[in-house]
């Protein structure tokens, strides 16, 4: 029993070698494999057993188990495309294979990766050579994400980006900032009426103008600090949008500034924000004149008129030029007129246990028992790390360690094989012979 535990040990000592020579010749096959997770080889004990003081022995021998190690995370390789993609952490990018697009959300498996180097294919889809689809969170016409289910794939779909597409940004908010001349106010001035037109951009991508006219009120002894401002919208045929009633401290602290804001028709002013809710023909614009006692809105000084300030959000119609994702996962989208506009957000897959997932083809897992349910967390928030573009995720194998490795394993191969040959050498019989003895 003991010679023939010796053989099965011996045998069992090859089997488990032999795998982890497997896992070492993977991982270097796979030392300049983007993405690519080394194998490990982990070596168990089976035990035999035997009667204490019983004088004789019986080997168990060795069992080999394989593992992933999907938690080590390689080195980020610089690239010179922006849609390179890597994750600096221990969260993982949602794709699905090209063939399962088209089917229904219940047939499509749940696959990820921690890096790929995606293409717009002929349909604008973001994909890899190997046929992996990037999943994505479609962002509202504002830029805005709505807020999809973090443990489904329900509002995921694949990311689709049209090279030839061409947007315009509404302008939604101006901010206007204009010193108004006090001499205009005081007695005896002539009180003529200063405009001021200021450009913004329609739904349609169009340049509307929205006139601004301050007229003063003439004091009959010294300044009157009031002034009528009324705004004209081009696009609503020159109707006017709005007419307030201004009056400005004359104080020695707060000389100059908005006292009170009076409104005659037209939106609200808020003295909180210092906005003004105008209604042009494409919808709401919110216009910001300042806070009373605040100088960096309209001012009353001196004796000039002179804009100090006058910035706008939105832009003309303008033609895609490129496609980047930053560090949250947010894919922005850059045209020629200098507007960027956010068109998906990608989330970060995360597991309870991330060696536990099944490990397929193409550097891509999918969820098991072992590794628990997955949830979707937004780029650089919770445990997943972030999103880095222009860049690609390296092997985790040490060739120097693994060479050293093999040649640990071909010296234990050989000794289990000389083991084999001993035992079979204690089982072969001596041989016999049928010559006669010689005389004496």
């Amino acid at each position: 029993m003991t010679i023939s535990s010796s053989l099965n040990a011996g045998v069992a000592g090859l089997n488990a070698n032999a795998t982890r020579l497997a896992t070492i010749s993977d991982n270097i096959a796979n030392s300049s494999t983007f993405g690519y997770k080394r194998a490990s080889a982990e070596f168990e004990s089976m035990v035999i057993s035997n009667s204490r003081g019983a004088g004789s022995y019986s080997a168990g021998g060795v069992r080999a188990s394989t593992l992933r190690l999907i938690e080590e995370r390689g080195p980020l390789i610089g690239t010179a495309h922006a849609l390179d993609l890597a994750v600096s952490g221990r969260g993982m990018l949602p794709v699905i294979p090209a063939v399962s697009m088209g089917a229904t959300t219940g047939d499509v498996p749940m696959m990820m990766t921690t890096t790929g180097s995606f293409r717009a294919d002929a349909d604008g889809v973001l994909r890899t050579d190997s046929g992996l689809v990037l999943l994505g969170w479609p962002a509202n016409s504002d830029g805005e994400i709505p807020n999809f289910p973090r443990d489904s794939l329900s509002g995921l779909e694949p990311v689709t980006i049209n090279v030839n597409q061409t947007a315009g940004d509404p302008t939604t908010r101006i901010t206007l900032g204009a010193n108004l001349p006090a001499t205009e106010t005081a007695a005896g001035a002539e009180g003529l009426p200063l405009s001021r037109n200021i450009e913004y951009f329609g739904n349609l991508g169009t340049s509307e103008t929205l006139q601004v006219t301050f007229t003063p009120t003439v004091a009959a002894t010294g300044y009157s600090n009031q002034w009528t401002m009324r705004i004209v919208d081009s696009a609503s045929d020159g109707a006017v949008v709005g007419e307030y009633q201004l009056e400005f401290d004359d104080s020695r602290t707060s000389g100059g500034t908005i006292a009170t804001v009076t409104t005659v028709s037209g939106g609200n002013y808020d003295p909180q924000t210092g906005m003004i809710d105008l209604q042009v023909e494409g919808g709401p614009i919110s216009l910001e004149i300042g806070r009373p006692g605040e100088t960096n809105g309209l001012t009353q000084l001196s004796d000039n008129f002179a804009p100090t300030n006058i910035t706008k959000d939105g832009s003309p119609v303008g033609n895609l030029t490129a496609v980047e994702v930053d560090a949250k996962g947010f894919i922005l989208a850059s045209y020629d007129t200098g507007f960027v506009r956010k068109i998906y957000q990608i989330p970060m897959v995360d597991v309870p246990n991330v060696n536990g997932l099944t490990a397929l083809d193409n550097q891509t897992y999918q969820v098991s028992p072992e590794s628990g349910s997955f949830f979707l967390w937004n780029a650089g928030d919770g445990p997943t790390g972030a999103i880095a573009g222009y860049s690609r995720e390296g092997s985790t194998t040490d060739v120097a360690a693994e060479l050293t490795a093999l040649i640990q394993t071909q010296r234990a191969y050989s000794s289990n094989a000389k083991v084999i040959q001993t035992v079979t050498r204690c089982y072969r019989k001596p041989p016999t012979s049928n010559a006669e003895e010689p005389e004496r």
